[in-house]
């Protein structure tokens, strides 16, 4: 498994949609995270993007520096950006950073939003313009000059002079669960990615991914993006999740779904379902918890649990083809430290450096200035 984390450029705190417990996610906390993150040994972190969001690059662009293996999932944006500047942006930052981008391709699934930023396309139509859009980055992403001529798309003798590290090019993520996402996904990225969905509806999703590549001659990886609670005890950490939600009234989430209602994406109507199916006690799925969703949108779902349930749900994601898991909690710094400390001896983490075998070491405090305590009694 590669485990991944989230930067909360958003913002951050012990309690959703509340004032209570937030936090100031300027650059010096993102970059205690970052760090954090990087040290315990973490693959990646997503960078999230839209208009109520820190600009992913600028803020990767900062961290970066901050941090020695850490991988940066930075979003490309179709239709918002043209795809000579995203890959030169994308060459600039993988070859400076010693070959840590990866690539979140985002189409985007709310009107407004688009609408905002100048985009007027409907659905099916903004999918079109990513296909374009990336056959033309991953022509000039692989070297040489190009010329492509599409309805959407236009660019004459293009190039990028200063190629990336990784080749033929840092890694394509993605994610869309309508039809004409799961085409381009077969046709032109790396990694599926899925928001935290029941196994019996994601097992459905990627079995249709699956085919789909198949009859195009390629193969993929599978991502999934899920929050997680995880405490010693079961009993802990369903009461850190109802707690997470204290603050929250019914004309918050009225507000909030409203909201979300105009999203033409496939994948938030997914997602809001799986709230609207379970209001009592949010549980749609065993230890998958749909309380985030109420007021987020895109993931939300969580793992909850004690270290050993958290674990065995996770590996039954990896069962349906899973390797990548991007994670995130509240509030994100201490709650990846506890993924850390309770999950990761109980997963089969992939460390392809030699960070997981550098920070496996004693850490634990001497006593009395002489001897070390025997691990895991109490008093």
């Amino acid at each position: 498994m590669q485990i991944s984390w989230f930067i909360p450029t958003t913002g951050d705190g012990r309690y959703l949609s509340a004032s209570k417990g937030s936090r100031l996610t300027d650059l010096p906390y993102l970059r205690q995270i970052a760090q954090a993150v990087d040290q315990l040994g973490f693959y990646a972190v997503l960078l999230p993007t839209g208009n109520s969001c820190e600009d992913s690059w600028v803020i990767a662009s900062a961290l970066m520096p901050a941090t020695e293996r850490l991988r940066f999932l930075v979003a490309i944006r179709p239709g918002i950006m043209s795809p000579i500047v995203a890959s030169r942006m994308a060459s600039t930052f993988d070859r400076l950073s010693g070959g840590r981008l990866l690539i979140n391709v985002v189409t985007g699934g709310d009107p407004k939003e688009a609408a905002a930023d100048g985009v007027f396309l409907p659905h099916d139509e903004r999918y079109a313009v990513t296909a374009e859009f990336l056959e033309v980055w991953r022509r000039v992403m692989t070297g040489g000059t190009h010329s492509f001529e599409g309805k959407y798309v236009h660019v004459e003798n293009a190039k990028v002079y200063y190629p990336a590290l990784q080749q033929p090019y840092p890694p394509l993520y993605f994610g869309g669960s309508s039809s004409a996402g799961i085409d381009l996904a077969a046709k032109q990225v790396d990694v599926y990615l899925t928001w935290g969905e029941p196994p019996v509806l994601v097992a459905e999703k990627i079995a249709r991914v699956r085919e789909a590549a198949a009859n195009q001659g390629r193969t993929l990886r599978f991502g999934i993006r899920l929050h997680v609670i995880v405490r010693e005890t079961s009993e802990e950490a369903w009461n850190a999740a109802n707690d997470l939600i204290r603050y929250i009234d019914r004309d918050v989430v009225a507000k909030a779904q409203q909201g979300l209602a105009r999203y033409d994406s496939e994948g938030q109507r997914r997602m809001a379902e799986l709230v609207s199916n379970s209001p009592e006690t949010l549980e749609v799925s065993p230890n998958l918890w749909a309380g985030i969703g109420l007021v987020r949108s895109g993931a939300g779902t969580a793992l909850v649990g004690d270290p050993e349930t958290v674990a065995q749900r996770m590996l039954e994601y990896a069962n349906l083809g899973i390797d990548s898991f991007i994670l995130s909690g509240y509030p994100h710094l201490e709650e990846a430290y506890r993924v850390k400390e309770l999950l990761f001896p109980l997963l089969p983490i992939s460390h392809d450096d030699a960070a997981g075998s550098i920070r496996e070491h004693r850490s634990d405090e001497i006593v009395g200035n002489e001897f070390r305590p025997v691990s895991g009694r109490g008093l």
